[in-house]
């Protein structure tokens, strides 16, 4: 396999066949990713224009954003483990006029990814549809690889969600049943008792947020059905669940209850507030997960923040 083509490994059988060697089940001390979100080539000419539901005519500013992104990626030292791209690939909905060149486009601006640096790719409503069918989903999987699987890096136990068939799973529903039933599967490996070793941290991966601010808010486009939203707060602090990162809101949002941080980054791609282009850098420790959002022209700039890398040695401060 040539080198450029690496960093597409596709998540199949429901793992990623970058991160599933045995050695990675071991915790071998701190590390830290990158978490990006929404490139979603098309969306800022569209959302220019007042035409979200159609337009993504052009996206040469997104891939641009993109390249930045990659470019500032690879000089990172030491090297993130890998980085996850939590969803909305592109902006053009599945079996429009844009999507094909729009994923080409994709592809392209990512392939320059160092290729110690696997990219791990979430389904998002746009790769899938508001309304995903059996056909779409397998679209998607063609093209990107498995809308959901799991994945160890570092003694971490890291499972991918395809957050659309919680929001709205009206035209696949046994879709939306094995992914349930998959789940349950994966989270109740490490209940109490088991006789297979527990993970230093089960982080979940997925586009849309349980919720942007609380868990008790009020149902949105951009996050969960309260319903919904419970069901999965209850299932994942029972199994341990430290972190859940999503990106979908095009802000900075999120925030920590009953022990389970939610992470809602903003995008490399369109900007909806105030944040600027970026992605989040993530610091795994023993006993913690730390995590800062850097735009772009920051991270080109200088890096990591000094305190993240500082907890990589284990010397760090205590909170940041």
């Amino acid at each position: 396999m040539a080198e450029s083509e690496n960093v597409f490994l596709r998540a199949k059988h429901r793992t990623f066949s970058g991160l599933t060697e045995d050695v990675e089940h071991e915790w071998t001390g701190p590390f830290y990713f990158i978490q990006a979100a929404d490139p979603q080539l098309g969306l800022m000419k569209a959302w220019r224009d007042g035409d979200c539901d159609g337009g993504g005519d052009e996206w040469a500013e997104e891939v641009e954003l993109t390249k930045q992104a990659v470019e500032a990626v690879n000089q990172l030292r030491p090297r993130p483990r890998f980085m996850v791209l939590c969803g909305d690939l592109v902006h053009a909905m599945p079996d429009t006029q844009f999507r094909e060149g729009q994923e080409r486009d994709l592809k392209a601006a990512l392939s320059g990814t160092d290729p110690s640096i696997p990219l791990v790719f979430v389904s998002g409503n746009h790769d899938l549809g508001n309304t995903p069918k059996p056909s779409t989903v397998d679209q998607y999987c063609s093209a990107w690889g498995d809308d959901y699987f799991s994945f160890w890096v570092g003694g971490v136990f890291c499972l991918v969600l395809n957050s659309q068939l919680f929001y709205d799973a009206s035209a696949c529903l046994q879709l939306k049943e094995a992914q349930e039933a998959w789940m349950e599967e994966q989270l109740s490996r490490f209940s109490w008792p088991s006789t297979v070793p527990r993970p230093k941290h089960i982080l979940v991966f997925q586009h849309i947020p349980l919720y942007l601010k609380s868990p008790d808010e009020d149902d949105d486009y951009f996050n969960l059905q309260k319903e919904v939203r419970q069901n999965l707060l209850d299932k994942f602090k029972k199994a341990g669940v430290m972190a859940v990162f999503s990106g979908h809101y095009h802000r900075n949002a999120g925030g920590l209850h009953g022990g389970l941080d939610m992470v809602v980054s903003s995008a490399i791609g369109c900007q909806l507030g105030t944040d600027a282009h970026g992605v989040r850098a993530v610091v795994v420790t023993a006993d913690r997960v730390v995590h800062r959002y850097h735009s772009l022209e920051r991270l080109r700039s200088g890096g990591v923040d000094e305190d993240l890398r500082a907890l990589l040695q284990g010397d760090g401060p205590r909170a940041v």
